[in-house]
C-alpha cells in the first residue's frame, strides 16, 4: 500500500515498518499487517493519501532470452517491461527468469497475489524444460530427484523425466516447488551438468502453450481460478 502511495519502493517500504516508523490508525505496524482503503496510514507522521481501489490485471508473458527480469536495469539492458507495449496499468514481473532464461513469466499489478505464488509456504510448483550437455547419468538424476546442496541447504524433492536423448544432449523436464535464485541451473551445476538452454513451461495450474516468444496476453478467468485456487492450498 505504500509503494502504491507512491512513496517509496516496497523494499524501502518494509525497512521503515521494521524501524517502526509506519503507523496504522495510530498504532505501529509489522510487516504482513493488512491496510484498507478508509484506513489512516502514516509514515513518521506524515499521512499518505491511499489510492483507489485498482483494476488488477494478471498477465503472462513468454519471456525470450537476452532480457532481465527486472522493472529497469542500470547497466542499460534490455528488460522485460519493454515487452509490454500498450499495458496501460504499472505491472511487475512475479518472481523472476535470469538472463540466459526463457519462458512463463506473470505480471500483476496485485501485490497479495505476487507474493502468494512467491511466498515458500505454498510450494507453487514450476517446470522447466531443461537441455543439458554432454549426457545425464542414472546416479545425477537420483541426485537431481533427491535434492541436492545449493547455499548450504539442500533443495526439496524434485521430479525429473528424461523426455528426450541423443549423442551429447538431453532434455528433462524438472519440476520443483520452490523458488531459490538460479534453482535450476544451479542444481544441474551440482552434479556436473552444463545447462544449455532453460525453459519454464508452467507455473502450478498455469500453462505457457503456444504462446510465442516476447509476445504476452492477461489470463483468462478460469486460469486466474485455477491459480487462486492453488495458492490457496498450502502444500
Amino acid at each position: 500500500m505504500i509503494a502504491d502511495c507512491g512513496y517509496c519502493s516496497r523494499r524501502k517500504a518494509e525497512e521503515l515498518i521494521t524501524k517502526g516508523r509506519v503507523k496504522l490508525n495510530g498504532h505501529p505496524v509489522k510487516l504482513g499487517d493488512k491496510c484498507g482503503f478508509k484506513d489512516l496510514l502514516t509514515v513518521d507522521g506524515e499521512r499518505l493519501v491511499l489510492p483507489r481501489k485498482k483494476n488488477f490485471i494478471y498477465i503472462m508473458m513468454n519471456k525470450p532470452r537476452g532480457y532481465v527480469t527486472t522493472v529497469s536495469d542500470e547497466l542499460d539492458r534490455r528488460c522485460v517491461m519493454d515487452l509490454l507495449d500498450g499495458v496501460e496499468e504499472r505491472v511487475y514481473p512475479v518472481g523472476r527468469l535470469d538472463r540466459n532464461s526463457e519462458g512463463l513469466l506473470l505480471f500483476t499489478n496485485d501485490g497479495e497475489f505476487a507474493n502468494s505464488i512467491m511466498h515458500p509456504s505454498r510450494h507453487i510448483t514450476k517446470t522447466y524444460r531443461v537441455t543439458v550437455r554432454p549426457d545425464v547419468t542414472d546416479d545425477q538424476l537420483v541426485q537431481l530427484s533427491d535434492g541436492v546442496i545449493i547455499d548450504g541447504k539442500k533443495t526439496l524433492p524434485a521430479t525429473v523425466v528424461v523426455k528426450e536423448k541423443e549423442p551429447g544432449r538431453v532434455v528433462m523436464l524438472i519440476t520443483i516447488k520452490e523458488g531459490r535464485n538460479r534453482q535450476i541451473r544451479r542444481m544441474c551445476e551440482a552434479v556436473g551438468l552444463e545447462v544449455a538452454r532453460l525453459r519454464r513451461i508452467s507455473i502450478g495450474p498455469l500453462r505457457l502453450g503456444m504462446l510465442k516468444p516476447g509476445t504476452f496476453r492477461e489470463l483468462t478467468a478460469e486460469e486466474l481460478r485455477a491459480i487462486r485456487n492453488a495458492i490457496g492450498k498450502e502444500n
